[in-house]
């Protein structure tokens, strides 16, 4: 299923990140696509509010992955905050042993998910974000249950 949204502000792209966060389930992993500034941390901060995550989001740049406690019906959530930017291959994410992230009970936040080269699970939910007009956003979800998604 492929669903498209177009935002007009930080603020509807972290909600449509929020109402994508309140169908996730342990698990999952989101895979995100899309340039510098399109919007893929914001995002994931509203999914991560919708997770319950206490600790404030923000991209791991440097260390590629932040691990966040969330929550999940009434119970514990790990969430897996990836930064593929300055990854160098997939070789060098299968060195960190990023596979056992992606098959886990937690839910897995991928950003530049193209740099993963075949190593995310078939049937992750993709998103791509593209550039519009001033703060206008394209984000297309595509996955199961992504047409439940609304802002």
């Amino acid at each position: 299923m492929k669903k498209v949204f177009t935002t007009h502000s930080a603020a509807q792209t972290h909600a449509l990140g929020a109402a994508l966060g309140r169908r996730l389930a342990p698990g999952d992993v989101v895979a995100l696509h899309g340039d510098l500034g399109s919007g893929k941390t914001c995002m994931i901060q509203g999914v991560c509010e919708a997770l319950q995550v206490a600790d404030y989001v923000t991209s791991p740049t440097f260390v590629l992955i932040n691990e966040y406690a969330g929550r999940y019906r009434g119970g514990d959530l790990p969430v897996y905050h990836f930064d593929l930017y300055r990854l160098e291959g997939a070789d060098e994410l299968e060195e960190l042993g990023a596979e056992e992230y992606f098959y886990d009970h937690g839910v897995c936040l991928v950003e530049w998910a193209e740099r993963a080269d075949g190593l995310l699970p078939e049937g992750c939910c993709h998103v791509w974000l593209e550039h519009g007009e001033a703060c206008e956003r394209r984000i297309t979800l595509q996955g199961d249950g992504v047409d439940e998604v609304e802002i």
